[in-house]
Formats: C-alpha cells, sequence, structure tokens
C-alpha cells in the first residue's frame, strides 16, 4: 500500500530519471477525484492512445472525449520520447480489471491471466498513454520505449518498490489488466516482460543511469561539478546526475586526477 505521491514529487521524480517533462495547463489540479478516491497505489499502467499526432493525443488524453471525460492518465509519452503530464489524481484510464492482477502486482509476482472486471484500476494505478495507433502496424520508436521505461522506473524508485529486484515488478500493460485489451503492442514495442526487464535493470543503477552512454572525464584544476556539467553535457543544472553517477556524498570534495563517470549527453 502506498499513499500517491504529490505532485511535486512526481514531477522531480521523473525529472531525476532523465526524462524531458512538458507541464500542460493546470495538470496538478485536473483529475476526478470528485468521482471516487485516488489510492493506495500500487503501480504503474502503460497504454497505447489509438491516435495519431503529438499534440491531438495530448488534448484527447487531458480533455478526454464523449463518454469518457478527460484527463485520461497523468503522463502522455509522445513519439518524440516528451512526458507530457496532463492529470494528478484519479484519471479514467484503467478502468475495472482483475483483482487478481492486482494482489499480484502488489506481491511482485507473476501475473495471472486477466479474465474478471471487478476492480476500480483508475484507484490504484498511475496511468501513461503512449502514442501510436494500436493497429499492430505503428512502429514505436526507440526514445519513446525507452521514456516509457524511465518513466515507470521513476515511480517505482520513488516509492521503493521492487527493492529485491524480482522479475515481475509494479508495472504492467493495460492488456494485462482488462480483459478484452491488446495494448501496448506493434512493431519495435519490446514486450511486456522486456519492459519490466529494463526498469529493473534501471533500478539497479543511478536514476541518471544511460544504458552504454556513460563517459569518463578527469577533473583538472578549478573544475566544478557545474562545470563540468556545462561544458561536457552542455547543461549546468545537471551536475546532480554527475554526483548522483559517482556518488559522490559531497560534490564540492573534488580533487586533480579524480576519474568521474559522465551520464549521456
Amino acid at each position: 500500500m502506498a499513499t500517491p505521491l504529490s505532485a511535486a514529487k512526481f514531477l522531480a521524480a521523473l525529472r531525476a530519471e532523465g526524462l524531458d517533462v512538458v507541464e500542460v495547463g493546470n495538470w496538478r489540479d485536473h483529475n476526478r477525484n470528485h468521482k471516487g478516491p485516488w489510492g493506495p497505489v500500487h503501480g504503474v499502467l502503460m497504454h497505447h492512445t489509438v491516435t495519431r499526432g503529438s499534440t491531438r493525443t495530448v488534448d484527447i488524453c487531458r480533455h478526454g472525449y464523449a463518454g469518457l471525460p478527460g484527463p485520461l492518465c497523468h503522463g502522455v509519452i509522445t513519439k518524440d520520447g516528451r512526458v507530457h503530464l496532463v492529470g494528478y489524481g484519479r484519471a479514467n484510464h484503467a478502468g475495472l480489471g482483475d483483482d487478481d492482477v492486482l494482489r499480484a502486482v502488489i506481491a511482485e509476482r507473476a501475473l495471472p491471466a486477466d479474465n474478471e472486471q471487478n476492480t476500480d484500476g483508475n484507484r490504484h494505478f498511475y496511468g501513461f498513454e503512449c502514442e501510436n495507433l494500436g493497429d499492430n502496424e505503428d512502429p514505436w520508436p526507440a526514445a519513446q520505449v525507452e521514456a516509457m521505461v524511465r518513466a515507470a522506473a521513476a515511480v517505482l524508485r520513488a516509492h521503493g518498490w521492487n527493492k529485491d529486484g524480482k522479475g515481475t515488478i509494479s508495472v504492467i500493460a493495460h492488456g494485462e489488466w482488462q480483459p478484452g485489451k491488446v495494448d501496448p503492442r506493434g512493431p519495435g514495442y519490446p514486450g511486456h516482460t522486456a519492459i519490466r526487464a529494463r526498469v529493473a535493470e534501471r533500478l539497479k543503477q543511478p536514476a541518471s543511469w544511460s544504458p552504454g552512454g556513460t563517459s569518463t572525464y578527469t577533473v583538472g584544476p578549478g573544475d566544478t561539478l557545474w562545470a563540468i556539467a556545462a561544458s561536457k553535457l552542455g547543461d549546468g543544472n545537471r551536475w546532480r546526475q554527475i554526483a548522483d553517477l559517482n556518488s559522490l556524498k559531497n560534490p564540492d570534495d573534488l580533487s586533480v586526477g579524480q576519474k568521474l563517470k559522465l551520464p549521456k549527453k
């Protein structure tokens, strides 16, 4: 059981994981809380949108459509890998799903087949909608898949879920939650099990980690983490990522000749 993160902590967790986050309107206060509770939360649910075009997709997920008012998720992951925050709180994204699946998510064990619709998923899951037509032909760019992995890892890391590194973790697909759903799917999508494995691998690393994307820098006279981040990564504010990647307790304690790992630019 977990109380939902505050909106500020949710945003900070996503950004710490290296995501490009877009705040859309009054997303922090846009929700369906008047229709029922949000929480306790137990996991992250991933969807595809069955839409084309980032602007249109974000708009639909924020406002909803006839018969299903928005927000339809918390974050929209567009094909360019950006995460657009459209709401926070109870959202119309999960509907009714299988209570056996929910119990498996909580216990972090193998998921059973979803064959019932008897449990309110809108209450218990964070939801990310991912821009894709859902026709099993529309491709998934690598940047979008990586953003899905990072978004899920951000939430799990913030809650401390999956500390023991089990293969089944608190991130599932819509198709594993609600009978009749198939999402996400399509060329370039690696599959639900592979997504979970990649999330598990991220959780073994600092939030700033990029697979295969690190380089090394040798500290010189007068160097600071800010200056290194500005010159090597193009943004001085990324000094925290360098500190995290190198487990630096005191960011000011650098020595000439010290080797530092740098995150992906």
